[in-house]
């Protein structure tokens, strides 16, 4: 457990923090519910867009000494031909075999269009989530100054990477979970070819949160926990998920062959039925960016292609 003291002590030490974004920016290979009152969504007008102002918070006290201020997590969510759904959390997360990502590998270099479609349906979703304090949300008021999780994708998280790591010498670096130095976050969200965009959104002047500590240590206090959101009992195992896909494929049994059972379905409808995605995703979505299903890809903006010949030559 670490106290605010030892956090204000600490909150000058870009280091540790700029290592972990790091690691999570090198090349490397459940849905949610929205019911969850401990996250905050913001809302878009009826023609996409949307505006709020938030502000990262550092990691949460109750996480440990060394508290990261996200967690990352990978999870699938598609319907099968059968019209069936599938979504759960996974195991790539703690890169272990997950058995979506193998049935991917055996759709994609199989090089036909069909099963490439599908593979590319099924991608992993990559997902970030944070506290944060609501600065401003005019769409619900009632938010303001109030402690919530974020859970966010790529785009938004290549903001902090880009506030951490400024390109030109002009930006000085920022930590944006810093209480002392920091900086408001303005979130704009326009919609751009059906998905939702955030590349206006920018983050403010570096400012301290709050004047008086004692108010600061009141938010940080109120955050909540993030390992609690990628503890174990948030991911079946294995053969949970093998039986849980079977059944969404429609297997009859525990010996039927996944893949053959998919193929099959596809087959089976008409050959304008499915269609390939573009060869290049749209990564705006708020809760879904590429990669997908194995640890060997750079989570950027590869192609699906360059990702996928990486992916074929695990064989």
């Amino acid at each position: 457990m670490v106290n605010f003291a030892t956090l204000k002590k600490n909150s000058s030490n870009l280091d540790a923090l700029a290592a972990k974004i790091a690691k999570i920016n090198k090349p490397q290979g459940e849905d949610y519910d929205k019911t969850d009152t401990r996250f905050w969504y913001p809302e878009v007008d009826k023609a996409g867009n949307g505006y709020a102002v938030v502000r990262f918070l550092p990691g949460p006290g109750m996480d440990g000494d060394d508290p990261a201020p996200f967690i990352k997590y990978f999870s699938h969510g598609f319907q099968t031909p059968k019209g069936k759904w599938y979504i759960e959390n996974s195991l790539t997360t703690f890169d272990k075999k997950d058995p979506v990502g193998e049935l991917n590998r055996r759709l994609w270099n199989s090089k036909v269009d069909e099963y490439v479609a599908i593979a590319r349906k099924q991608k992993r979703k990559l997902s970030y989530v944070s506290n944060i304090l609501v600065i401003s949300d005019s769409k619900n008021p009632a938010n303001e100054g109030k402690v919530f999780l974020y859970r966010y994708g790529k785009k938004v998280f290549d903001k902090i990477s880009e506030a951490m790591f400024p390109i030109f010498p002009d930006k000085e670096k920022l930590n944006p979970f810093n209480f002392w130095a920091g900086a408001n976050f303005k979130l704009k969200i326009r919609q751009v070819e059906g998905y939702r965009n955030y590349d206006l959104s920018e983050f403010e002047g570096p400012s301290k949160l709050r004047e008086a500590e004692d108010e600061m240590e009141k938010i940080w206090n109120s955050e909540f926990s993030l390992l609690e959101l990628i503890a174990p009992n948030k991911f079946k195992s294995y053969e949970e998920l093998k039986a849980k896909l079977d059944d969404a494929i429609g297997c009859d049994s525990a010996s039927d062959d996944v893949f053959g059972v998919l193929t099959a379905k596809v087959q089976a409808k008409p050959v304008n039925s499915v269609k390939a995605s573009p060869a290049k995703t749209a990564e705006d979505d708020e809760y879904a960016a590429p990669p997908w299903d194995t640890g060997s890809a750079a989570a950027g903006d590869e192609d699906d292609a360059s990702y996928f010949q990486n992916l074929a030559k695990k064989g």
